[in-house]
């Protein structure tokens, strides 16, 4: 297993751990709970790192602005307690998962076998060194449901990739406004203003971000990438494969080749249900 296969592995299966933060049973669950509109995503996602402030939320999630989080986080730990709204998350999910897939696809042996080779992958990892979110999420207790097992596993593995390709952004002296830029720039990220809007950043942030970058030589006057820009998402994503490989490794090629057969179509019954809003994804994931 290389990292390359690796990696194309984890963006395969990546909409089935993103499914959480798009259904209304998990909103619906967080508004019953006391909290409201973005302190849902903010709140659930954070909850297993605890009653963490605005700043550990921003370096963790690292392309947010610090200014839409702040109003939110730590305040929603008074409303919910995070132990609370892991309940709720997994509730929702349950819910979720058997109204998009259906009951009999979440007890299918498809659905076991994928959630067996997912904690292969995610038992695999090797340690929790530089990798907060993960850290945090694999101390949590295991579901027992297999569509939830195979939710949790893909999450740790999408924790544990995410960690590292922050480490990889670091390492390319991009911030978090400007790894969003640069990664929407490529047609694989969030298309520009649902990036934008979505990550909080006002038009005047924006627009000095990309000149910042057009200084560098990393985007041209268009806004595109550069040769040098192009060069850098490259060494970024090169980066952020070789460190999430141990995990896939460990699952082996056919294992790997395998899970993401299984686990095609149910990420295709999510896109053709709408799961995820309009204008969500940039043009190259839509050839």
């Amino acid at each position: 297993m290389d990292a390359s296969t690796a990696g194309r592995s984890a963006r395969a299966l990546e909409l089935l751990h993103s499914v959480a933060y798009f259904v209304p049973e998990t909103q619906d669950g967080l508004v019953e709970a006391g909290l409201a509109g973005r302190a849902c995503y903010f709140a659930g996602r954070a909850a297993p790192l605890g009653a963490v402030g605005a700043g550990v939320v921003t370096a963790t999630f690292y392309n947010f602005n610090r200014e839409l989080i702040a109003p939110l986080i730590p305040a929603a730990w008074s409303i919910c307690a995070p132990e609370k709204i892991m309940q709720i998350r997994y509730r929702a999910l349950d819910a979720a998962f058997t109204r998009l897939l259906s009951a009999d696809v979440n007890s299918s042996h498809e659905m076991n076998e994928a959630a067996e080779l997912a904690s292969i992958a995610a038992r695999g990892i090797p340690g929790d060194d530089g990798r907060p979110l993960y850290s945090a999420y694999a101390e949590l207790e295991w579901p027992t449901a297999p569509h939830l097992v195979l939710w949790h596993a893909l999450t740790l593995l999408r924790e544990h990739r995410g960690d590292g390709h922050i480490a990889a952004l670091q390492t390319a002296e991009l911030n978090g406004i400007e790894a969003l830029i640069t990664h929407t720039a490529t047609g694989y990220g969030f298309e520009k203003e649902f990036a934008r809007k979505r990550r909080g950043w006002s038009v005047e942030q924006w627009d000095e971000a990309v000149e910042a970058l057009a200084d560098r030589e990393i985007l041209d006057t268009d806004g595109a990438l550069t040769e040098h820009g192009q060069d850098i998402r490259t060494l970024v994503e090169d980066i952020t494969d070789d460190l999430a490989l141990a995990p896939w490794a460990s699952l082996g090629e056919d294992g790997a080749a395998r899970l993401v057969e299984l686990a095609s179509p149910w990420r295709d019954a999510l896109l053709a249900q709408n799961v995820f809003p309009d204008g969500m994804f940039g043009t190259a994931v839509k050839k």
